[in-house]
């Protein structure tokens, strides 16, 4: 993460599994980075803050999702169907890149 951008969307990908070949799940976890100094070992260090997950579940191999939204993503104030269009916008995006 650079400097000046200290917010930051890790991705991971679930699945399919040998039980339902047809079930993706995407966890997207949400959080602030914030840096700091150890003196001792002259190192940089980091941490994350204010993190939140969301998980996007697929069960026909990542076409469509579903995701129970509890975030306000786009930060105008309120959570609605602009949040959840995000979040499933970018979990079809993930779940369909094969070598991240």
């Amino acid at each position: 993460m650079g400097s000046l951008n200290r917010r930051g969307i890790f991705l991971q990908k679930l699945g399919p599994t040998p039980i339902d070949p047809g079930e993706v799940l995407v966890q997207m976890q949400f959080a602030y980075v914030q840096t700091g100094w150890d003196a001792e070992k002259s190192v940089e260090t980091f941490q994350l803050e204010n993190s939140s997950f969301v998980t996007a579940a697929s069960y026909d191999g990542g076409q469509t999702f579903s995701v129970r939204n509890e975030k306000d993503v786009d930060g105008d104030g309120d959570i609605d169907a602009q949040d959840k269009a995000k979040l499933l916008a970018l979990a079809k995006a993930y779940a369909s890149i094969n070598t991240p």
